[in-house]
């Protein structure tokens, strides 16, 4: 038998889990007493007290069978009606009720009426119009009699001070296991949010705190998160080394063939110029998303701008649509390079470029669509990859390029906590590129 339906209907938090354990056993275990007292404590009880009052009730009938008529009846009656804390009359037969009078939350009122039907037989109606008060009306001999007499006498006075003290106590302690559920779960929110933070490019002060095992597993966090930002300043700190070291020995290569026959020096000239131009990805690529802290920035002006800026330049790219509004914490610096870079492949590869923005209170995805060939769905996790190219079939004789502008989209998109997709495009027939940020 399998139990995974019920993961559909479980809550998905930490904290929300929590609660339904420590409530699930609680509210099972009041039901389970609450039934169990009803069932073998109250039940009997009320019996019990109504057969003490059955048996009043039949010297009461056996009164009425000997009296000559219902003054004598009554007289006869009265030494012991103080003592029985009881008031006998007779009434007339338009008098008594046609159906018995209970409460719809009265649970002991139906063992009584039960049970004073089930040994009275000339039972008429039944009334327990509350907890103070009992009116029962026999067939007599003499005519219809009420009795009236303390409701106490047939059940227990409070029979739901348990069930009421059960739930009270039980509420309380529910209360204060919640309280201290809350404390025990907070450090826990606490490097999840760390952890998040980090994991969308942000640094955000914590400190360990917890249970033993919630240490442990913040202080492995912190080190874990040293360690990566040790190795992103030395990676750094070495790309700028080795941009200089490199820049050089091409900028003299550059002049030496500056000296030489232009027909001569163009080969190698462009040569050269490949050589910068490779160099200049790779640093971009490998500088990733260091470069700029997140800040407020409103995405859809980010992107209005970058089409604007490449319609200037002369390539035939289109913002169709912008909806939403508002800030988010974004590097700027990263975004713009991955928007452009996939901007450049789609008028690289195709003979035109849409792009879109969807911001809501979620998420932000920004979509390029383009015309070109497209990449087949078996080879769009490779060409995500540093340096894949997918040549030829998206060469077309305009450039090859080095093989990492998907690399960089991506790289931007996971530093911000969310996913580069590639796809279809629906309107254009080529490649659809979206960059999915969570907020």
């Amino acid at each position: 038998m399998t139990f995974r339906w019920l993961k559909h209907y479980m809550p998905r938090s930490l904290y929300a889990r929590a609660a339904l354990i420590l409530v699930l056993p609680v509210v099972a275990l009041q039901l389970v007493v609450s039934v169990a007292f009803i069932r073998s404590s109250l039940e009997d009880v009320t019996k019990q007290m109504t057969l003490t009052v059955v048996r009043e009730l039949d010297m009461i009938a056996n009164q009425t069978a000997s009296a000559a008529d219902q003054q004598s009846m009554l007289a006869q009656m009265r030494p012991f009606l103080a003592d029985l804390q009881m008031q006998v009359r007779f009434v007339n037969s338009g008098e008594v009720p046609a159906t018995d009078q209970l409460r719809w939350i009265d649970y002991t009122g139906r063992i009584i009426r039960q049970t004073l039907r089930n040994q009275i037989e000339d039972t008429m109606a039944v009334e327990l119009p509350d907890n103070l008060v009992a009116r029962l009306y026999l067939d007599t001999d003499l005519g219809p009699v009420e009795v009236v007499f303390d409701r106490r006498r047939l059940s227990p006075a409070a029979p739901h001070q348990l069930i009421v003290t059960m739930a009270f106590f039980g509420l309380l302690m529910t209360l204060i296991s919640f309280l201290y559920m809350r404390n025990q779960l907070r450090p826990i929110k606490r490097l999840a949010d760390a952890a998040q933070a980090f994991g969308r490019g942000r640094t955000v002060p914590y400190t360990p705190s917890g249970a033993t095992e919630v240490r442990a597993a913040g202080s492995a966090f912190l080190d874990m998160r040293a360690r990566i930002e040790r190795h992103i300043e030395q990676r750094t700190m070495m790309l700028s080394g080795v941009s200089h070291d490199l820049r050089t020995p091409l900028t003299r290569l550059r002049l030496g063939l500056a000296m030489l026959d232009e027909q001569d020096s163009e080969p190698l000239l462009q040569d050269v110029d490949d050589m910068q131009g490779l160099l200049d990805a790779f640093l971009e690529f490998t500088r990733g998303v260091s470069e700029s802290p997140p800040e407020p920035v409103d995405p859809i002006a980010l992107v209005t701008r970058i089409a604007t800026d490449a319609q200037r330049e002369g390539k035939s790219v289109e913002l169709v649509s912008a909806s939403g509004e508002g800030e988010m914490p974004l590097r700027k610096v990263a975004l713009r390079r991955a928007v452009e870079n996939l901007v450049g492949n789609a008028v690289r590869y195709g003979n035109k470029a849409e792009i879109s923005v969807t911001l809501t209170d979620k998420s932000l995805r920004i979509r390029v669509e383009d015309d070109g060939p497209g990449i087949p769905p078996d080879r769009r996790a490779e060409a995500m990859k540093p340096f894949a190219r997918l040549d030829p079939s998206r060469n077309q004789n305009k450039g090859s390029g080095v093989g990492l502008g998907l690399a960089i989209a991506s790289d931007a998109a996971r530093a911000h906590g969310g996913v580069l997709r590639l796809g279809e495009s629906e309107n254009l027939g080529g490649l659809r590129a979206d960059i999915v940020i969570g907020r």
